[in-house]
């Protein structure tokens, strides 16, 4: 199975080397865990690549998504845009049975085989589309299976359930998935904390353990403990810019992450060792 790089700082280990090609991956969690955050981060990656990118947005219009990539140190997205390498599908307000059944295989047909990178966020209206269970996973089911023939499919999934993955919403696309990973979100403190589990993944050996991330503004979601890291004294932006010197490492690259550096502070990196989110970036865009 050829894996691809998921852009999320730390993941990649975690999966084995990747995401699997070709497969279809639903990141579950509550509001504010993340979802639309890791969905960004692996689209720009596939951009940085080369590969094309397919937003399909069911509940937040275009604009909306663009501000927030924007905010979160990720202007390179508008270049994509102009580019035409990224395309959004607004599908919000629509009747979402009739759109994958009408419109989706029009869109494979023109994007078969195109190596894309596809993320679908969120997929609760579809399930909200109908109370039939059968139906749910008809509709699913297909979707699934037609949007892998354009490329890699990511999905987020709205979690309601007060325990984890206990709510009905998340059965049929756990058990249709190819990957399912979970953001936890614990916002009963001042600080939430986050965690991040690899439920399943198909075809590949992966972490059966939790990992706490955080998410970072210009580098998103950075997931901490991978493969442990050096100790480190100074935990600042400075002190990881120098380590980026150190390194070797496409210039583009360099340019982009240290951009991503600006403005923030030692806030921003609480528990995070400067030498161990380079070993994370490393690990993302080494051989790239």
């Amino acid at each position: 199975m050829r894996k691809i790089r998921s852009g999320v700082y730390g993941l990649n280990p975690l999966l084995d080397g990747g995401v699997n090609e070709n497969s279809t991956t639903v990141v579950i969690g509550r509001s504010g865990a993340g979802k639309t955050t890791l969905a960004t981060q692996f689209i720009r990656r596939g951009l940085q690549e080369g590969q094309e990118g397919v937003f399909v947005s069911l509940d937040e219009n275009k604009e909306q998504i663009i501000r927030e990539a924007v905010e979160m140190g990720w202007s390179d997205i508008l270049e994509y845009l102009d580019d035409e390498l990224l395309v959004f599908i607004d599908a919000s307000g629509r009747e979402f049975s009739n759109f994958i059944r009408k419109e989706l295989p029009a869109f494979v047909a023109d994007w078969k085989g195109s190596t894309a990178r596809i993320v679908v966020d969120p997929l609760t209206p579809v399930l909200w589309s109908t109370k039939d269970l059968y139906e749910q996973r008809d509709l699913i089911g297909y979707m699934f299976k037609q949007t892998r023939k354009v490329g890699t499919v990511l999905c987020t999934l709205e979690e309601h359930g007060q325990a984890d993955l206990a709510g009905p919403e998340t059965v049929i696309p756990m058990y249709l998935a190819d990957c399912v990973v979970h953001l936890k979100l614990n916002s009963n403190d001042a600080d939430p904390s986050r965690l991040l589990k690899i439920v399943k993944c198909r075809n590949s050996r992966h972490s059966p353990v939790s990992h706490p991330f955080q998410i970072v503004r210009g580098l998103g979601i950075v997931i901490q403990g991978v493969d442990g890291g050096r100790p480190a004294t100074v935990k600042t932006p400075s002190q990881l810019r120098q380590l980026l010197l150190t390194r070797s490492m496409p210039k583009n690259v360099r340019d982009a992450l240290d951009k991503s550096l600006d403005g923030l502070t030692d806030a921003d990196f609480r528990g995070l060792k400067p030498e161990e989110v380079l070993d994370l970036i490393l690990q993302e865009y080494q051989g790239a």
